[in-house]
């Protein structure tokens, strides 16, 4: 089942969010790698399984099994940072964000695609779980790299989309 049709199964009252999925879809100004790059790893990062379906099978046809696999990677290594490093940020004690956090992220460093598009996959995954700390890091290397504000803003706008898809969905269905 494609994204659009998956979208087209929510609830009347959800009309603007399948909006926003064509939208989505539709947008002009990313390459097909970040569009779908985007898609897949915020599908993943829902962890809402028959939305991440209808994401793969949207994205199939248009990324590389290694734009995909950098994608699902993403959102795999953020369901833990996010979490870690949010914990670091909020805890009182800053003795924690001080300790080395333990944890292999190999990814990060080889992605096995361009650097900047798993960073704009991995700050739309971070979006969504709402690591502050975790943005403002992927903000920062994406600035770096020349991403334009605009394209950080459609990672977060493809975050708050496909949530938004998810949970009324998993609300509804």
């Amino acid at each position: 089942m494609s994204l659009k049709d998956f979208a087209a199964t929510l609830p009347d009252f959800a009309k603007d969010i399948r909006l926003n999925v064509g939208s989505m879809l539709t947008e002009p100004s990313l390459t097909d790698q970040r569009k779908y790059g985007l898609i897949l790893a915020c599908a993943h990062g829902t962890g809402h399984k028959p939305l991440v379906a209808a994401a793969e099978a949207e994205c199939a046809p248009k990324l590389s099994p290694e734009a995909a696999n950098a994608a699902r990677a993403a959102a795999a290594v953020m369901a833990m940072n996010n979490v870690y490093y949010r914990f670091t940020h909020l805890a009182s004690n800053p003795e924690y964000g001080k300790m080395p956090a333990k944890l292999r992220m190999n990814v990060i460093g080889a992605p096995g695609i361009d650097k900047a598009d798993f960073e704009l996959f991995s700050l739309a995954v971070s979006a969504m779980n709402g690591c502050g700390m975790c943005i403002d890091s992927h903000e920062k290397v994406l600035k770096a790299a020349g991403v334009t504000a605009e394209v950080i803003q459609h990672g977060a706008r493809f975050a708050a989309i496909l949530k938004a898809v998810a949970t009324i969905h998993a609300a509804t269905a």
